[in-house]
């Protein structure tokens, strides 16, 4: 199968406008309150969405270096899932790990999970981001841990641009709220 990245962004967008805005008075993680919820969940754990998210950031993200990708967890997870998955059915080697809001208390007593980060280009990644909290809560630690964060990525941008910015990383979004009809 030749891939077809106008042809992938088109059904994720597609598949993003059914399954993921919903609407209603909602509280972001921020603590922002919003009259609609982008629940990318919906999306990222859809067997159809999923493998079409992965691809997609992998397009998004083709200007930057890096060999390995994930954020905090929950909102990174899956994106990070999808990525490794549609980076192998590329040819291509992509780790996967998970960066935990704070250090586990018992076992081995590491906030991020999965092969070491340490010496390594990474991206972080989200779902969504509003405030850029979670995303940049993510880099802090992965910086912490010696990984060289070569930028952000996600999936749909909702705001953190500026303060993404202010770090000077570089922010790549596969969709802008305009794009789902929500700007």
């Amino acid at each position: 199968m030749i891939a077809d990245p106008a042809a992938d962004r088109a059904a994720l967008l597609t598949l993003i406008k059914r399954l993921a805005i919903v609407h209603g008075d909602v509280i972001l993680s921020s603590g922002q309150r919003a009259d609609w919820y982008i629940d990318l969940r919906r999306v990222l754990l859809d067997g159809e969405a999923a493998p079409l998210a992965g691809r997609v950031l992998l397009d998004t993200t083709a200007e930057l270096s890096y060999d390995a990708v994930g954020g905090l967890t929950l909102g990174a997870d899956p994106v990070a899932a999808a990525m490794l998955h549609a980076a192998a059915g590329r040819g291509h080697k992509l780790d996967a790990f998970v960066v935990r809001k704070t250090e586990k208390a018992h076992g081995l007593q590491r906030r991020i999970e999965g092969p070491d980060v340490t010496g390594r280009r990474v991206l972080a990644v989200e779902d969504t981001s509003t405030t850029g909290n979670s995303v940049l809560t993510a880099v802090d630690a992965l910086q912490e841990a010696g990984a060289e964060v070569v930028g952000v990525a996600v999936v749909v941008e909702r705001g953190a641009r500026p303060r993404i910015a202010e770090r000077g990383l570089p922010y790549l979004a596969a969709f802008e709220l305009g794009d789902l009809g929500l700007a």
